[in-house]
């Protein structure tokens, strides 16, 4: 009894504790404090971790400080698509603010020198926070690392802000921030409570881990696609910092991790030296949360593969990258394994280990330095061996696709070439102005081997996140390798997107081929002014031009529009989709004349998604994102909420992203298909359409038997079956509607799962079908392997009067995989012809 008394004791003065922890609780205290600095409590108005601080009270917080401290700048890079500020503070030694310009420019020669010296050079560090948002301590940490640089007078602070320049960016991801922050706060107790039954606890659907649009952006640091990883790579390239912290949490049963991850995970692209010097840096986190007696561990769990995270981006980039995970109280305080686990204390960890890294830095400082001059001086070595040699990339056919893997490439400070003239290699043409020409003798050479190469052989068969992202493969371009550099004409040096035109005005009629990115976002303009369009089945020529398969045909007569404004509007539509349109004056050509039948009548999509519990948020926010940001395209948004009584007979497409829905949501969506609606399912989202009889599907079955496997290797026994992410060649069918617009009869498709179905016995129902040997780049088992060789991704089927269509692979896949977005606007737009 007395020993439950204690507990419940402690558990009191715990809870009390953590409403009233003060600055004493984090700061060092062998240091005086400026009084002249303002603390976070004097601004936002409560004691760090009392509250989880909103976006608003941070951005408020570090504006007072930059004001308050001569060690400070900030400067606003661009909002979110909320409209959040995304902020960026400088912080160093007055007399390095002097001569802010000269030190960037002096540390971004010695990147392209062979001799540089570390004397009297300070140190870049980016420190940034909380690209989760409901990861909160570490931003909320970033008030005191923010305060205790400002405000801390000790000589050891003074050296360090002599010896380092500091990026810091207090929120990476401002939207979730919010979002988490609302929902944490609102759901606080006068009197805490730990319990993880708790709604606190356990946020409302998508949570705040993500962006507006429910992107993950800790792996858009390589695709560059959100607005906040492009003002983040514009400040890292502007800087090349040294190191970049990256601060994060885990499970809330979880102490505290730190970089390096395992071993053998590391990418081979990423020097040895890299994780050793990462592993030196450790010992300072080691050492800074002993002393305040916090558990950690290192070299496990995670890993140093995907360029596209935080903490692996700057490793190709002559950087050391760090991962913080810290055990989450995704709240204010929560029970846990290891006890009580306070929003206090993860903070505390969260600004020991900014402090231990930035100590570090200052200790190491020679010898990062040097290994970021050697980091270059190698690669440039490489790259001069390739001199001579490059990559082309492009699609004859698809001006914007290529527009926008050039626009990652100039991004990254990567340089390219026009086309010279039109070539022809591997059987692959490439057209002067549809086309781009990296040379490979160039500083980023060793970024340029990470974004263009296919990689099937692994030290280790487990992975954290994707094994592959072959960039041209994702856009769904041509691409070459070791080309001569006689191909390329002029740089690149502003990039601008194929201007889009009416070939001339028509008394007759127009034709606009499918095959451009934005065709899309057109025929969607076209059909929502009320213009009939029509789509061709087959391919003809007339003016001495083939058309492919997907032509859309828009006829002058009968419309709602003049023949002269009709041909204004389309110049509009033309511009702003940067697409041709071309005038015909006749309905004769080679092959379906314009009056056929085999040209379709097309309706304008009324398009809704299911939201919410049961859905898998990040797929739901690719086809949200592709929508409304790509092709201007209205979207209603329905929540599983009420899908049981909502009427959804306005829709005539219905997606279904990754997941499954009740009984009674499911019986409303049999209802509307069957009455004549198209829906359109993915991923998980076909075991469920399975399960519930809207089609019946044969998935391959095998059955996994572990031999000579202990009980310590079962785990990656069991992982090593996962497929993390990878690429895969399918055949197409370029007759077929769901692949009008391609101009190959192959298609690179993203894949990370293993549903596997097995194909129709009529070959002209396997539209897409995976090769005998599909591996195009990244990690499968061979047992997996073996099951997907000739399985199909995609099948549609009837449902009375209505249409399903299965998707088994992620077509929208984190914003970059643009290659595939027409799948998923063809199953739209030409729904009635599937």
């Amino acid at each position: 009894m007395r020993l439950i008394l204690f507990v419940l004791a402690c558990s009191c003065f715990s809870l009390h504790a953590q409403n009233t922890t003060d600055l004493s609780y984090y700061l060092p205290q062998e240091t005086t404090y400026d009084s002249e600095i303002p603390t976070p409590e004097s601004i936002i108005g409560h004691h760090v971790g009392e509250w989880h601080i909103t976006h608003d009270k941070l951005v408020h917080y570090m504006y007072v400080l930059a004001e308050s401290s001569e060690r400070i700048s900030i400067e606003n890079r661009g909002t979110t698509f909320e409209g959040r500020p995304l902020l960026l503070l400088t912080i160093t030694s007055p007399e390095n603010h002097s001569t802010i310009e000269s030190i960037r420019t002096t540390h971004l020669a010695s990147t392209d020198n062979n001799s540089m010296t570390t004397e009297n050079r300070p140190l870049v560090v980016y420190q940034g926070f909380s690209i989760h948002g409901n990861e909160a301590s570490g931003s909320n940490a970033a008030l005191l690392v923010a305060y205790y640089l400002a405000a801390a007078q000790s000589d050891n602070v003074k050296a360090l802000l002599d010896n380092t320049i500091i990026l810091f960016d207090p929120a990476y991801n401002p939207d979730g921030l919010q979002r988490f922050a609302y929902w944490a706060n609102t759901n606080k107790s006068k009197n805490l409570n730990p319990d993880p039954n708790d709604r606190e606890y356990d946020e409302i659907w998508p949570g705040g881990r993500t962006n507006h649009y429910w992107f993950d952006m800790n792996r858009d640091w390589l695709p560059v696609q959100l607005p906040e990883s492009r003002v983040r790579i514009k400040s890292f390239h502007k800087w090349l910092p040294n190191i970049l912290t990256d601060h994060h949490e885990m499970g809330t049963n979880s102490t505290f991790f730190f970089q390096p991850g395992i071993p053998s995970r590391t990418h081979p692209l990423t020097p040895k030296l890299n994780q050793k010097i990462t592993k030196s840096i450790g010992n300072y986190h080691a050492k800074a949360l002993d002393k305040i007696g916090s558990l950690y561990y290192t070299e496990e769990n995670f890993d140093d593969f995907y360029y596209g995270k935080g903490s692996t981006f700057p490793d190709i980039n002559g950087g050391i990258g760090i991962l913080f995970e810290q055990g989450s109280s995704r709240g204010h305080v929560q029970e846990t394994s290891n006890g009580l686990l306070t929003f206090p204390f993860t903070i505390r960890n969260q600004f020991t280990a900014a402090l231990s890294t930035l100590e570090a830095g200052k200790n190491m400082r020679k010898e990062i330095l040097q290994y970021q001059h050697d980091f270059y001086k190698n690669a440039r070595n490489e790259a001069s061996k390739e001199n001579g040699n490059a990559i082309v990339f492009g699609d004859e056919k698809d001006a914007a696709k290529t527009f926008h893997l050039a626009e990652i490439l100039k991004r990254h400070h990567i340089e390219f070439h026009e086309l010279k003239t039109d070539f022809k290699t591997n059987g692959k043409q490439f057209k002067k102005g549809y086309s781009y020409v990296v040379p490979k003798n160039q500083k980023n050479t060793r970024l340029i081997n990470a974004m263009f190469e296919k990689r099937t052989t692994f030290q280790d068969s487990l992975f954290y996140d994707v094994s592959a992202w072959t960039f041209p493969l994702a856009f769904g371009l041509d691409y070459a390798e070791n080309i001569s550099t006689t191909n390329a004409g002029t740089k690149v040096e502003d990039l601008q997107m194929k201007t889009g035109l009416v070939s001339a005005k028509s008394n007759y009629a127009y034709l606009m081929e499918w095959h451009e990115y934005y065709a899309p976002k057109a025929l969607n303009a076209i059909l929502g002014s009320g213009l009939r369009a029509k789509v061709g089945k087959r391919q003809f020529t007339t003016n001495g031009k083939t058309y492919d398969y997907g032509t859309i045909l828009i006829p002058v007569q009968n419309q709602n529009k003049s023949a002269e404004d009709l041909h204004t509007f389309l110049k509009k539509v033309a511009n702003d989709s940067h697409i041709q349109i071309d005038a015909v004056a006749t309905g004769l050509t080679q092959g379906i004349d314009l009056g056929s039948s085999q040209f379709r009548a097309l309706s304008q999509p009324k398009v809704a998604m299911i939201v919410g519990e049961g859905i898998r948020s990040y797929d739901a926010g690719e086809i949200w994102h592709v929508f409304d940001q790509r092709y201007d395209m209205q979207i209603t948004k329905l929540d599983t909420r009420n899908l049981d009584w909502t009427n959804l007979n306005r829709y005539n497409t219905i997606i279904v992203p990754s997941g499954s829905l009740d009984k009674g949501a499911t019986e409303n969506l049999k209802k509307w298909t069957e009455n004549g609606g198209t829906l359109i399912a993915y991923r998980n989202a076909l075991r469920w359409l399975n399960g519930n009889e809207f089609v019946k599907i044969d998935f391959k079955k095998s059955e996994l038997i572990a031999e000579h496997i202990s009980h310590e290797e079962r785990g990656d026994f069991r992982g090593a079956q996962v497929i993390g992410g990878a690429i895969f060649e399918a055949k197409q069918d370029r007759s077929h509607p769901i692949n009008f617009g391609y101009k190959n009869d192959k298609i690179a498709l993203f894949r990370n799962n293993t549903m596997f179905i097995t194909p129709d016995k009529q070959s002209y129902n396997n539209p897409i079908q995976y090769t005998k040997n599909p591996l195009l780049s990244g990690y499968i088992s061979q047992r997996n392997l073996d099951s997907l060789a000739l399985s199909v991704p995609f099948k549609v089927n009837r449902f009375k009067s209505g249409k399903v269509v299965s998707f088994t692979d992620n077509t929208n896949f984190r914003a970059f995989w643009y290659g595939t977005n027409k799948l998923l606007m063809n199953a739209i737009f030409f729904r009635e012809e599937l």
